[in-house]
């Protein structure tokens, strides 16, 4: 539902696979105190190796900075945005007062991901000058609004001229498992893993890995599970390590050797 008196904003992103493309799509709509509407559509293009949940922070943003610069929020009490995001609607808050005071990890202790368009967000939030309110849409819903963000953004989607937000090295996995997070419980055990993809978080300066079990006696054999490790991990490469204690915040705490593959 619209809200009167206020820039509504409707947002959603997008991400393709094989390859990995993302795309974003923004419609404004500014509501006077009586009802009239006026609608614009923004189209942007798209980005390499983008996550869904990047292309919905980074339409969030893109918006804002644009409603600023065009100055259409002038005159409104506060700007809304419509997003099929939880990822967003549920996180925003937190990293706008909890996540700066925790230097970007969560409660359990794991990095916060896409710290950095988490601060452009938030930077684009105090720069609006207005109060800035998030609502979540139902995604694929029958709302013409929604309908129109959707479109735009796989069009976006489509033509990828932007360069990824993130560099992540990826190589192809040989099990047939998808990645689940906490599908591998830490217990302090060894494992012998293989890096699927490796990706450095410069505000916690930690590396994300995404691997998997090849220790066929484990009973995880063939998982593939998100870790963290404060040393670089190659890769396409494997390795025996023992890892810690917490599910909640999984650690490499040791590398004995690299395997031979």
């Amino acid at each position: 539902m619209l809200v009167e008196n206020a820039l509504n904003i409707y947002t959603d992103g997008s991400s393709f696979s094989s390859p990995r493309t993302g795309g974003i799509g923004i419609r404004f709509i500014l509501v006077d105190e009586i009802g009239n509407e006026q609608v614009c559509d923004s189209c942007h293009p798209g980005y390499q190796g983008a996550t869904n949940n990047q292309m919905e922070m980074k339409a969030c943003l893109t918006a804002l900075d644009e409603a600023r610069r065009r100055g259409l929020c002038k005159g409104t009490e506060k700007i809304v945005i419509h997003t099929d995001s939880m990822y967003v609607c549920d996180n925003v808050t937190k990293a706008i007062f909890e996540w700066p005071k925790t230097r970007w990890h969560t409660r359990s202790g794991t990095p916060v991901l896409n710290t950095d368009l988490w601060k452009d967000l938030v930077k684009a939030i105090k720069a609006s000058g207005c109060r800035v309110e998030f609502r979540w849409v139902k995604g694929h819903s029958k709302n013409q609004h929604n309908k129109a963000a959707d479109k735009m953004a796989r069009q976006s989607a489509k033509a990828p001229l932007n360069p990824p937000l993130t560099q992540v090295s990826v190589r192809r996995k040989r099990t047939s498992e998808s990645v689940a997070r906490g599908s591998v419980v830490m217990s302090g055990q060894r494992l012998s893993i293989r890096v699927i993809t490796c990706e450095y978080l410069h505000p916690q300066r930690v590396w994300k890995l995404k691997y998997e079990v090849v220790s066929k006696a484990s009973p995880y054999f063939g998982k593939v599970d998100i870790i963290f490790s404060d040393d670089l991990l190659k890769d396409g490469h494997s390795y025996h390590v023992r890892v810690n204690n917490d599910t909640r915040n999984p650690r490499v705490v040791k590398i004995f050797r690299e395997l031979v593959t």
